[in-house]
């Protein structure tokens, strides 16, 4: 479980367009089809690592509070499954309907989007206004496996509020740390 930060995409961005399939729906799901109202958050995550499984709750908690203010949620898988069979898409589908996603679970086969979103590692979180301008990058809180502090989502849930409300996000932005994407030879 070596850990990686997130590269920290500037601020301002446009959201690189994607279209992927959902394991949850078995559809073809498009940036626009994500996007909210209020902002979209765009997550890359996978099945195995335990950052990923030690935020999921909070995760999905913060979505579904979320959704009705208006913010879109995606999430996107883009590692190796040759070499990383757990994050296969049958096994994503089976994750998230376990996990009560209410947001799509997208497989990024080629890698493609997480290399135009510059994601490091799962979880990298990246949050776009209503104009898909990244508005946020980072990590959800200062939780961490095996470290006595609960997963509340404070960051992201600050920033998701901030896009919501239409007031400022906090400048200071600190790097998410997880496990790092696992590229393909």
């Amino acid at each position: 479980m070596a850990a990686t930060e997130s590269t920290m995409m500037a601020l301002g961005t446009q959201a690189p367009y994607f279209q992927l399939f959902d394991t949850l729906s078995s559809d073809l799901v498009s940036l626009q089809q994500a996007k909210g109202k209020k902002g979209t958050v765009v997550m890359f995550i996978c099945n195995h690592c335990p950052y990923v499984q030690h935020v999921m709750k909070t995760v999905v908690d913060i979505a579904l509070d979320f959704k009705s203010k208006g913010i879109g949620f995606v999430a996107i898988s883009s590692n190796d499954v040759e070499n990383y069979p757990l994050d296969h898409p049958d096994i994503m589908k089976v994750v998230g309907l376990m996990s009560r996603f209410p947001f799509p679970y997208l497989y990024d086969e080629n890698q493609a989007v997480a290399k135009a979103y510059d994601a490091a590692c799962t979880p990298d979180f990246f949050v776009f206004d209503n104009d898909l301008r990244l508005a946020y990058r980072g990590r959800i809180d200062g939780s961490r496996p095996n470290s006595d502090i609960v997963s509340d989502g404070n960051e992201l849930k600050n920033a998701l509020e901030a896009l919501v409300q239409g007031t400022n996000i906090e400048p200071k932005q600190l790097p998410s740390i997880g496990c790092n994407i696992k590229w393909k030879k």
